[in-house]
């Protein structure tokens, strides 16, 4: 018998993950807050679209409203619950995902930020497995409609990681990267915790900023300005990880400290900037693979006037750099712009992050 999925938030990632399990066939449900979404996607399936043939099409799934997820007892228990609702959303919809697991079933925290302790309160901890997808940038565009805006990892590039919060390597873990590598690239890690930070660095430095300014990905790194507050944004976020004595994985293609010279290089003022001008060079060969309107997950929720995860992105970078008696003034400004926008108080606009 296959395993019985269960996901929950089948928005921009959830629908992504969960439209290539359904047209592999496997026994996924799809549960959704947003009523027309589902209603979409009973009436006429989810469409997928990405940057190649192959990654258009269609496919029949079943989804239910997030009110119809009580008909779940009635059923077969679930083998394996993917959480992939919004940071501030984990605890609900972990603890409503626990009440129809199987006795040995699971959460998988398949989201931005660092979340799998909100999850194991709700499950507990032999319970919660993490997952991370890393440049994958996917946008609910529309009811039912789903688009990916960059390149696949393929080969290159491994996009989802999946871990044990104890490190060891574990069946389950195995059947979800099998699972996962149906859909791109996918690795089991015995490194959550320094997966988990890498790709906390790698949002600090882009979905914020898209947010503040309203620039799409390919919009921001090619702005001088902001292409080097992201590089003093992920020094900062790298700087961190590092007190906090995590094995950081290199994030974009580039090492840890690499960043972080590159952020010393911009601080000291130098003329000789070898290894700033080695990464922003990076940074411009990377965005010419996006499409132009590609954006962060939070420069999509800015769009659409949905509440942001800043405090969950950068603000965490904030407050553990407090923990470790230092500051992070590129992080707390940029929390402080995307606030005031989220607010009301300011326009999105490039102008937003210029004192930062």
């Amino acid at each position: 018998m296959s395993e019985r999925i269960l996901i929950v938030g089948a928005g921009a990632v959830g629908g992504y993950v969960g439209g290539y399990f359904a047209r592999a066939g496997r026994d996924v449900t799809l549960v959704d807050p947003w009523p027309a979404h589902v209603d979409h996607m009973q009436a006429r399936g989810l469409r997928l679209e990405g940057m190649t043939e192959a990654e258009c099409f269609s496919t029949e799934v079943r989804a239910i409203h997030l009110t119809d997820m009580q008909a779940l007892a009635r059923e077969q228990p679930v083998d394996i619950a993917f959480v992939c609702v919004k940071s501030y959303d984990t605890a609900w919809a972990a603890t409503l995902a626990g009440g129809y697991l199987a006795p040995d079933g699971f959460v998988v925290s398949l989201q931005n930020g660092i979340n799998e302790d909100a999850v194991a309160g709700a499950v507990g901890w032999p319970r919660t497995v993490g997952c991370i997808a890393s440049r994958i940038v996917v946008e609910l565009v529309e009811p039912g409609f789903v688009r990916r805006s960059v390149p696949k990892g393929g080969d290159s590039y491994t996009v989802f990681r999946v871990g044990e919060p104890h490190g060891r390597l574990t069946p389950r873990i195995e059947r979800v990267r099998e699972m996962l590598a149906d859909v791109d690239s996918a690795k089991a890690t015995q490194n959550l915790w320094g997966e988990r930070w890498s790709k906390l660095v790698q949002n600090a430095m882009a979905n914020g900023v898209s947010a503040a300014t309203g620039l799409s990905g390919k919009e921001y790194i090619g702005d001088q300005h902001t292409r080097r507050l992201s590089i003093r944004l992920a020094g900062e976020a790298v700087k961190v990880g590092q007190l906090q004595g995590l094995a950081l994985e290199k994030i974009g293609g580039v090492e840890p400290e690499t960043w972080v010279r590159a952020a010393d290089e911009l601080a000291s003022g130098a003329n000789d900037t070898p290894t700033l001008d080695q990464v922003e060079q990076r940074m411009l060969a990377q965005a010419e693979g996006m499409q132009d309107t590609a954006r962060p997950s939070m420069g999509q929720d800015m769009q659409k006037g949905r509440r942001t995860e800043i405090g969950y992105l950068n603000g965490l970078v904030v407050r553990r750099a407090g923990e470790y008696g230092i500051e992070a003034p590129a992080n707390a400004g940029l929390v402080a712009a995307v606030q005031a926008v989220e607010r009301g108080e300011a326009p999105a606009g490039p102008e937003r992050v210029r004192g930062i």
